[in-house]
């Protein structure tokens, strides 16, 4: 069954969300850094990137947080 989405456009999007929520509240003692992150996601199966959007419309979150 083909995904209904990029894979590498959706790993993108979730680490700029990550960087825009660590903007203002990163502890580099607790939190993976952007790079730390994005590595992890390589790792990830395709349905745990999707619980990792926590978007029931993943059009809707692409849209919101890639550069298209």
């Amino acid at each position: 069954m083909p995904t209904p989405f990029n894979r590498d456009e959706l790993i993108d999007a979730l680490v700029r969300e990550y960087e825009f929520l660590c903007h203002d509240d990163y502890d580099p003692d607790l939190d993976p850094s952007p790079e730390e992150y994005r590595h992890s996601l390589q790792f990830a199966t395709d349905d745990q990137l999707l619980a990792e959007a926590s978007d029931d419309d993943i059009e809707e979150f692409l849209s919101a947080w890639s550069i298209r």
